[in-house]
Parts: structure tokens; C-alpha cells; sequence
């Protein structure tokens, strides 16, 4: 990962939240819209403003098809990751429930009441408090 992160220093952004929700994204749909109009530009110099920076647009539009393959390398690589943390969870949990049946059931005879109790908040529900009857 140290690896991955420092070949990509520098060419990486952080947006925090507010510039996420304001920024104008290219979207699926947009994406054949953007190419289309930098093509078109490009083949019509004569119409292109230097403030509009076709060539930053055109560099970025590059650096989109780069980041790409990685992008989707590393959403599949986080979904393995995430499947294998599930999946190590649920093993825990599962023997970690049998454990708890065994305290409950075999743990009065050990005087394991207090921790079986203890462990027990675990199952604790909560009931939603009650508004008091309205007096007439």
C-alpha cells in the first residue's frame, strides 16, 4: 500500500465533503458529452478561447483513462478485504455464540453466573419509552 500510495503522490486529491456535494462530476452519461465537445474543440482551434484550458481538460480527460484499471483493481482488492473481515467476524461470532451457550448452560455449576450476566448485555433489547397516557 506504502508502495501504491507513494508512485501516486502528487497526482492524488482530497476533497472533503462540502467541495464533494459542489463539485460538477462526470457522470456516465456525461462522460461521451465530455468527450465529444474536447474532440470537437480540438479539431476547431479557431473557436477555442486560451481561457478555456483545452489542453488541462484534454490532460485530465487522460489522466481519468490512467486512474481507471487501478480504480477498478483496488475497489476489487477493498472487496476482498472487506469479504475476508466478514467472513473472520462471523467465524468469531459464531464461536463466540456456541461459547456463550455453553457458559449459560454448563457455567452455573462453575459459578460463571456473573460473567454469563455480564455477557448477556449483548442480547439486551431496548423498548421504546412511552409516552404517558394523556389525562382526560
Amino acid at each position: 500500500m506504502t508502495d501504491i500510495e507513494s508512485r501516486l503522490a502528487g497526482r492524488l486529491v482530497a476533497l472533503d465533503s462540502h467541495t464533494r456535494r459542489r463539485i460538477t462530476k462526470m457522470g456516465d452519461k456525461s462522460e461521451a458529452f465530455v468527450r465529444q465537445t474536447l474532440m470537437v474543440l480540438e479539431q476547431n482551434p479557431d473557436i477555442v478561447p486560451a481561457a478555456l484550458r483545452l489542453e488541462e481538460a484534454q490532460a485530465d480527460l487522460r489522466a481519468v483513462d490512467a486512474l481507471r484499471p487501478l480504480l477498478a483493481r483496488l475497489r476489487r482488492l477493498v472487496e476482498r478485504v472487506s469479504d475476508s473481515e466478514m467472513a473472520l467476524g462471523s467465524d468469531a461470532m459464531n464461536t463466540a455464540l456456541e461459547g456463550y451457550a455453553l457458559l449459560k448452560v454448563t457455567g452455573r455449576n462453575k459459578g460463571l453466573e456473573g460473567l454469563s450476566a455480564a455477557l448477556s448485555v449483548r442480547f439486551a433489547r431496548s423498548t421504546p419509552a412511552r409516552e404517558p397516557a394523556p389525562t382526560p
